[in-house]
């Protein structure tokens, strides 16, 4: 009976001693899923098309009604996508969005026509005749709500975070595209930002979409996909 005792005892002792081990060793693979803030740039890919596949950055525009994953979207007859719905964008002299820190609009925002002039995250673009302009403003230029500075996370390979200072100049008015929205509210339409990340490449996808307040587009949606590399 004492042998039987102490054998017992001396396999408890060694499952603790094991538990005890792997919860070390596993250490390193628990740290991947703990959130980190990735602050850089995030360069972006410029859309493009292949045939029929379209790769990189776009934008696309939700009529009234509609949702950022069935649409109806909104074609864009300036677009040089085959399906007009899809806007594509390229990188602008920033080379893309920059995480913790602003890019504002400068001054003028805008041309005698109407064009939106910033040009940091993305190269103007035209859309019905007026190029539209991307920019993250300490004070929302449309609400003239403070913001918080772009911030993205990642845990494990997703990507989450706060926009709320995007904003797009266009036709002489300025429009926020955040989310959430300035103050932290997130009005129907508003998704996001979410996306995915691999750590070893720095390759990843960003969208967000966020309803349009204001202007000819009122209650339209815009809907925002960015991919390319992170870099610190």
């Amino acid at each position: 009976m004492r042998t039987n005792r102490t054998t017992r005892k001396l396999a408890v002792a060694i499952a603790v001693a094991v538990v005890a081990t792997a919860a070390v060793l596993g250490a390193p693979a628990g740290a991947k899923g703990k959130t980190k803030t990735l602050k850089g740039t995030f360069e972006i890919t410029a859309g493009a098309e292949s045939g029929t596949t379209l790769t990189g950055s776009y934008f696309r525009m939700v009529q009234t009604g509609g949702t950022s994953t069935d649409g109806p979207f909104v074609p864009n007859v300036d677009s040089d996508a085959t399906d007009k719905t899809y806007t594509l964008l390229t990188p602008g002299t920033d080379g893309g969005l920059i995480t913790g820190e602003y890019q504002p609009d400068p001054s003028p925002a805008f041309d005698a026509a109407g064009n939106g002039l910033a040009d940091a995250i993305v190269t103007p673009v035209q859309f019905f005749g007026v190029g539209f302009a991307v920019s993250t403003n300490k004070t929302d230029p449309q609400t003239t709500t403070a913001t918080k500075l772009p911030k993205i996370k990642v845990k494990g390979s997703k990507l989450s975070g706060d926009l709320d200072a995007v904003s797009v100049a266009y036709g002489g008015q300025n429009f926020n595209q955040g989310a959430p929205k300035p103050g932290g509210d997130r009005p129907t339409g508003t998704s996001g930002p979410t996306g995915t990340y691999k750590s070893k490449t720095g390759a990843f996808t960003l969208e967000w979409s966020s309803p349009i307040v204001g202007g000819s587009f009122d209650g339209f949606i815009g809907v925002w996909h960015l991919e390319g590399t992170f870099q610190k």
